[in-house]
């Protein structure tokens, strides 16, 4: 398999949109946990539709996710990591699969009604302050599965779930990394399996993969200097505009 083949018809400038959002979308993730699966989608899907965007935002969160978890190593709590994994595990691999069977126009039905739900579902449970247990948790992280196996910018859920159950800052980072590394290797495994993994997702993958490498480092370095609630501001309204030009897109396509 030739990767560079993956950037056919895709110009220098593109590929450097791409890798300022990737970088943009790491820095994001590293300083609120969330990031890249809920901007790259505005970038990519113009590309090259939305077939392709959630396979390789699961092969390029490995390079993210690797890199926050080696920075905010000694905040995760493990056990708590281990109930979400477990419990979430069968509903992933059931959603990823489910994910492959659906037409472009269809994912980006599916990839943009996450993104705009996202926002509000965020600020709804820090509004009300919700708090939960073991048991909660573990609800939680199978609908959780059945969200995330086909969708992208889903991780507001997995952190509203670790808040709740009572984990703060740099813990919900941390927490929230090493339970995405197992989550992408679910759903990249069903993805090759189902045979969605091919050149071009393999290429952008490795792109935005590699230019995110340094964002955790760079964002712990400033999480305590930053105003984190203006990027998340910024990141809403993004995710906001982007969930509903992709919906618009996929209307037409269908009507």
């Amino acid at each position: 398999m030739n990767i560079l083949s993956g950037f056919a018809d895709i110009s220098v400038v593109q590929l450097l949109v791409v890798a300022g959002v990737a970088l943009f979308a790491s820095l994001i993730g590293g300083l609120a946990g969330y990031g890249t699966g809920a901007l790259m989608p505005l970038v990519l899907v113009p590309l090259i539709g939305a077939g392709p965007v959630v396979p390789i935002i699961a092969i390029s969160a490995l390079f993210a996710n690797i890199s926050r978890t080696t920075a905010y190593w000694q905040y995760a709590d493990l056990r708590r990591a281990l109930l979400v994994i477990l419990a979430g595990a069968l509903t992933t691999a059931l959603s990823a699969y489910g994910y492959t069977l659906l037409t472009s126009a269809g994912a980006a039905l599916v990839i943009g009604t996450m993104l705009i739900s996202s926002v509000p579902l965020r600020r709804l449970a820090r509004r009300r302050d919700v708090r939960i247990g073991d048991t909660g948790l573990t609800v939680g992280a199978i609908g959780y599965g059945v969200v995330v196996g086909g969708t992208s910018g889903s991780g507001v859920i997995l952190l509203s779930l670790l808040m709740a159950a009572g984990l703060e800052g740099a813990a919900v980072i941390a927490t929230d990394a090493v339970v995405s590394i197992v989550t992408s290797i679910i759903k990249i495994s069903v993805f090759g399996l189902a045979g969605v993994v091919d050149a071009q997702v393999i290429a952008f993958a490795f792109l935005i993969g590699g230019i995110s490498l340094p964002g955790a480092f760079l964002a712990r370095a400033f999480v305590e200097r930053m105003p984190v609630h203006i990027h998340t501001a910024i990141l809403d309204a993004a995710v906001m505009v982007g969930g509903v030009v992709m919906i618009s897109t996929a209307l037409r396509t269908l009507l």
